[in-house]
């Protein structure tokens, strides 16, 4: 039997989780390995170095640059606020004097007596990279960071938008209803919500107005999340967008009430401190929003514990499009034809033949499908 590998969405009642927690450049590691640490704990910290402001004083003070270092108050190396006096020039037997203030606060790094002015970088800005999850120091990485590693619930959505953030997590509504704004009242404040079938930009707003750290639906109106964000999402990677509130879709765009599967899940966590993040990237190196909730190690053993996915698709699937024109479409895989077949564009593409729950059999290129794990 024919078969094709495609990534799937992973919903998993207990699995174990490993994250990677690493600084953009070279800093100090403040963990160490096999340490219990809590998902708001710092791992490693650094400085990223200031900007560097050059600001003339030479020409201000009416000297050539060359008697710059003279008139200085403050030398390389020292530290300098803005508006102080940095220098100081006299003139006509000291009946005359000028001065320079500082424009900029921070450190002096150069006085030019050549050019007659002087470098001030500002104060290094702190980078800090927290544990993201509750779990336990598995590896350190020395210099950035380490990797953290906890038995949990494990929930991936089709897509989503903001960054990592943790809260407790509230279902708001069951699985096939719209969520209107009534439900999202100030009790939400700090929650992660979730539930329903659609999500609206009135209750998105309203989200981000009490306050609630993130939103998880089935799914969402294009034009309710473009207007959200002020922008048309584009096919690079999210995660990034500064709405002070994270949003997972589960199912796809427009009205989709969320999987049976993935409502018991998240209504059986109910109550439960989660971390989420959306960012998402749909082509090469595929990333996906997801919801991570520790779990007892007790409660753990009594389900499997999983760490992959199925080597391949094969007939029977269930799977999901995750691209135009049936993107968020579920059916089963009726048939893998081994032929390359040609597209609209002309591509020669493998192609996978889906049943759909409606009756009808759609053709789609295998590269835009995902499995589903049942």
């Amino acid at each position: 039997m024919p078969y094709a590998y495609t990534p799937g969405l992973k919903i998993k009642k207990a699995t174990i989780v490993r994250k990677t927690r690493v600084l953009p450049i070279k800093g100090e590691v403040l963990v160490k390995e096999g340490q219990n640490v809590e998902y708001g704990d710092v791992v490693a910290r650094t400085y990223v170095p200031g900007d560097v402001q050059m600001q003339p004083v030479a020409y201000p003070l009416g000297i050539e640059p060359k008697e710059l270092p003279h008139t200085m108050l403050k030398k390389v190396g020292e530290e300098v606020k803005a508006g102080e006096i940095i220098a100081v020039s006299k003139a006509f037997f000291g009946k005359f004097k000028k001065e320079v203030q500082s424009k900029t606060t921070g450190t002096i790094e150069l006085i030019s007596e050549h050019t007659g002015f002087v470098a001030i970088r500002t104060k290094p800005t702190p980078v800090e990279v927290n544990a993201y999850i509750d779990g336990k120091v598995v590896k350190i990485i020395p210099d950035f960071g380490a990797e953290i590693e906890t038995l949990a619930s494990f929930v991936q959505g089709i897509f989503g938008i903001g960054g990592e953030r943790q809260g407790r997590l509230e279902i708001i509504a069951d699985r096939e209803e719209i969520i209107l704004p009534d439900k999202v009242g100030t009790d939400c404040a700090g929650k992660i919500i979730a539930g329903g079938s659609l999500l609206t930009y009135e209750v998105l707003r309203k989200a981000v107005e009490v306050g609630a750290k993130g939103v998880v639906s089935g799914g969402v109106k294009r034009d309710d999340l473009t207007k959200f964000l002020g922008y048309e999402i584009g096919v690079a990677i999210t995660g990034h967008e500064e709405t002070g509130l994270t949003c997972i879709v589960t199912e796809g765009f427009g009205k989709m009430a969320m999987a049976g599967r993935t409502y018991e899940l998240l209504k059986s966590l109910n109550g439960n401190v989660a971390s989420i993040n959306g960012a998402t990237q749909i082509r090469a190196g595929v990333v996906r929003p997801e919801i991570i909730v520790p779990t007892k190690e007790e409660i753990a053993k009594t389900h499997d514990i999983v760490e992959g996915i199925p080597e391949g698709m094969k007939v029977g699937m269930l799977i999901r499009v995750i691209r135009k024109p049936y993107f968020g479409t579920i059916g089963r895989v009726q048939d893998l034809p081994f032929e390359l077949q040609t597209l609209e564009s002309g591509s020669k593409v493998r192609v996978m033949i889906v049943a759909l729950d409606d009756g009808r059999q759609i053709t789609v290129p295998r590269a835009n499908v995902e499995i589903m794990e049942e």
